[in-house]
């Protein structure tokens, strides 16, 4: 997709939000058109599937009569085949493009009123599942699409009203699915995605990480390999840090992911099905990843993380028993969980693999359980790879300066610790700083040269980071002090001297004028 076409679909993507924008806050005209996308995307692929089986038949999907046995025998046989590779099933009067048509040109008859239909629709489509393998990937999908809600309008008429607008514009948006090059679908969910995020402030860290970071990450643990049997992220939010892997990587083989918000957690399950991941292909549960933590006997090739920054948890005594945490000896306090969610993924680490976690800086740093905790992974673990600085406010919803730290249990580079202070380099975009191609390119590439560069990266050896008491703060190691120039006095005394005769040259030249004009001289 070129340039001007990604603008333009953006514009078009943003007039459909604009259709609900006023009527509700970002949060809540997210989920509509999310999921009406969503829905469009599963009809769309129902009708590409059942039109190959039909091929071979001389028919069309849509050419088949639901009312005849017939077409029912066709309806049975396509359903059993569409379960089986799609994991779910829509009949012909279910697509999207059907409803979109009704509604529009139902209008000027007036029965144009399809909310009931599209309502039963989308239950239709989580109940075509059930007794299948597909049947926990799709379970409530659709149950934040709330289509009673009052906030579509007073009366029934006015909720139909308004959507009818916005699938009536979606239906015009070609997604080119039978392109499997393109991944316009998928491009467009994330845009969509950070742009709700940017309108939804502090909430956003919830479920989005900057694409930018999230190159990052994926670039960095995938570094060296082409394929990765798998996945994992325990705050997976919306799926894009794990989806990032499908394009630094060739294959990922399984991606796994574990999200505490019920909102966030169907935005994932829907992401990963519109980028094409195989419903077979990925893991995603909801509950309290430190608490009920769900993948608890696997270990992931690759692992990356953006937690809630300083999140409160139990620190549970009970947890000293808990292999994530036991051998530490200390648990990390219950008002910062930074270090706990660290725990967690090396937990889960395979011997072969790495891991990257977004964190705010004081774990660089605090004392405590928190230095306890950091001294055993470098002293006695030996797993620290790299520290990494980022800008402050990248992250929408909070403007602190924040870092990645990249962990692996079998280093290839044992004897230090790569320090990178890459706070200096982003642009401004009006109120957030954003990381550019040649930010993120610098960072990359820097890490796996392990490269150091005057005032943005050092290798610290063990014993430099041991002699200050394990404390990681970038500046200790990265030197970023900037000399101010040397003031040569006597050359700026002399300047002023010669002020000072030029001002009183002046002085006199302007009472002289004064004085032909026959005026008081203003001094």
């Amino acid at each position: 997709m070129s340039e001007d076409q990604k603008k333009q679909l953006e514009q078009q993507l943003w007039n459909i939000a604009n259709t609900l924008r006023g009527k509700m806050n970002a949060d809540e005209f997210r989920d509509y058109i999310l999921g009406f996308i969503f829905y469009k995307y599963l009809s769309e692929k129902m009708l590409i599937y059942a039109n190959s089986i039909l091929e071979q038949d001389g028919m069309k999907y849509t050419g088949i009569d639901e009312t005849t046995p017939t077409g029912l025998e066709y309806l049975e046989a396509i359903r059993e085949e569409a379960l089986e590779t799609l994991g779910y099933f829509l009949k012909p009067s279910e697509l999207f493009s059907e409803i979109a048509r009704r509604g529009n040109n139902g209008h000027a008859a007036g029965n144009n009123f399809i909310l009931e239909d599209l309502q039963k629709i989308l239950k239709n489509i989580e109940q075509s599942t059930m007794g299948t393998a597909s049947e926990d990937d799709f379970d409530n999908l659709f149950e934040d699409l709330d289509l009673t809600s009052t906030k579509l309008g007073r009366t029934e008429s006015a909720k139909n009203e308004l959507i009818v607008k916005v699938l009536t514009h979606l239906d015009k948006i070609d997604f080119r699915l039978e392109n499997s090059e393109l991944d316009i679908l998928g491009d467009a969910y994330e845009y969509l995605i950070g742009m709700f995020a940017s309108g939804a402030g502090k909430k956003a860290g919830e479920f989005y990480t900057p694409q930018g970071v999230s190159k990052i990450l994926a670039k960095i643990v995938g570094t060296g390999k082409t394929k990765l049997k798998s996945a994992y992220d325990p705050t997976c939010g919306s799926g894009s840090l794990l989806l990032r892997f499908a394009k630094e990587v060739k294959e990922v083989g399984t991606f796994y992911g574990q999200e505490l918000n019920r909102t966030t957690y169907n935005l994932c399950r829907m992401n990963m099905i519109l980028h094409g991941v195989h419903y077979r292909r990925f893991d995603i549960r909801q509950e309290d990843t430190l608490e009920h933590p769900q993948h608890i006997d696997l270990k992931f090739e690759a692992v990356v993380a953006n937690p809630p920054f300083s999140a409160h948890w139990s620190a549970s005594p009970l947890f000293m028993t808990d292999d994530r945490f036991s051998q530490y000896g200390k648990l990390a306090p219950s008002s910062k969980a930074d270090f706990a969610f660290v725990q967690h993924m090396i937990f889960h680490l395979a011997d072969n693999g790495a891991m990257a976690i977004v964190l705010p800086h004081g774990v660089l740093f605090r004392g405590g359980a928190e230095q306890h905790i950091r001294r055993y992974l470098i002293e006695e673990k030996n797993y620290l790879d790299a520290v990494i600085g980022l800008p402050a406010n990248i992250f929408y919803g909070t403007s602190i300066p924040t870092c990645i730290l990249v962990f692996k249990k079998c280093r290839e580079n044992p004897d230090d610790i790569l320090f990178i202070d890459a706070s200096q380099h982003y642009e401004k975009v009006k109120t957030q700083n954003m990381l550019r191609d040649e930010d993120i390119n610098k960072i990359v590439t820097t890490y796996r040269n392990r490269t150091e560069e005057p005032k943005y990266s050092k290798l610290a050896t063990l014993i430099e980071v041991a002699e200050n008491d394990y404390n990681l703060n970038i500046p200790r190691y990265v030197d970023t002090f900037e000399a101010e120039d040397t003031i040569d006095i006597e050359k700026l005394a002399g300047e002023l001297v010669k002020l000072e005769q030029q001002m009183t040259a002046t002085d006199a030249a302007i009472a002289g004028f004064c004085k032909e004009l026959n005026i008081s001289t203003p001094f």
